[in-house]
């Protein structure tokens, strides 16, 4: 059976998230990992996205299709660190992404070109 995530606790668990990770920004480095790489600075957390998206990458080469999963949650997590260090909110993405439902990938690409 395949398993269909429902959108209300999708856009919940972000928000939950980024509300945590917004929080995380004011404690202190030694008691917080993201506090920490919100310490750090922009190039230790790109540093980081960086490094989870080739461990997805891997274990995608691999097939464990678990590993991939936890290695999905590491490169989301860390990409809602990335935004909040922006002062973004993962809404501002999941609009991006609602308003390219039923665009073509290439015209919307090209789009961007564009602009």
């Amino acid at each position: 059976m395949k398993y269909i995530p429902d959108q209300q606790m999708i856009e919940t668990v972000l928000s939950r998230l980024a509300d945590v990770l917004e929080q995380r920004k004011q404690e202190s480095a030694d008691t917080s990992y993201a506090a920490s790489l919100y310490h750090k600075g922009l190039d230790s957390i790109l540093k980081k996205i960086a490094e989870e998206a080739a461990e997805t990458v891997m274990a995608a080469k691999e097939g464990d299709k678990e590993k991939l999963i936890r290695e999905i949650a590491d490169l989301w997590f860390h990409s809602l660190i990335l935004l909040a260090n922006e002062n973004l909110r993962p809404d501002q993405v999941l609009n991006e992404l609602e308003r390219r439902f039923g665009l073509s990938g290439h015209k919307e690409k090209a789009s961007r070109k564009l602009v």
